[in-house]
């Protein structure tokens, strides 16, 4: 891309590895080339290691009238601006941390058991999966996040 976008990091999530997959808002995480340490998708698909959503998402939600809670989308980041426009290969960075754009995500039918009407909804606008590139490093609620 030719321009550079800039945005924060509003809040963090990582998925317990318990039996009711607990959701948990955390104000720092660690990245490696595996995903992010503690989440439950740590070290299974590099290439799906890390889910961004934007703010967007939830305000697209709420102007059609469901209203949900930050994390529930799944992200593992949660940012004020909206990286959707990027391609598999682009990378962004936060902090000491680079990550690279692997694909959209895909719809989930878990958002059915939220409302019906949430995947068609977000069908282009849930998130970015992303790999980390970066050596082992943290990154933290408010940090910047470039594109």
């Amino acid at each position: 891309m030719s321009t550079t976008t800039t945005g924060k990091i509003v809040k963090l999530f990582i998925t317990q590895n318990n039996e009711d997959k607990t959701r948990v808002s955390l104000s720092e995480v660690e990245l490696d080339a595996d995903g992010i340490l503690g989440d439950k998708f740590y070290a299974k698909d590099p290439q799906r290691s890390v889910l961004i959503t934007s703010l967007d998402s939830y305000d697209l939600a709420k102007k059609n009238g469901i209203d949900i809670t930050n994390g529930i989308l799944g992200e593992n980041i949660l940012v004020d601006v909206n990286p959707y426009a990027l391609q598999a290969g682009d990378r962004l960075h936060i902090g000491n941390a680079t990550l690279e754009i692997t694909q959209n995500c895909t719809l989930c039918k878990g958002l059915t058991t939220i409302n019906s009407k949430l995947p068609k909804l977000l069908k282009n606008d849930r998130g970015i999966f992303a790999k980390v590139i970066s050596q082992k490093t943290k990154i933290k609620v408010g940090e910047t996040i470039t594109f």
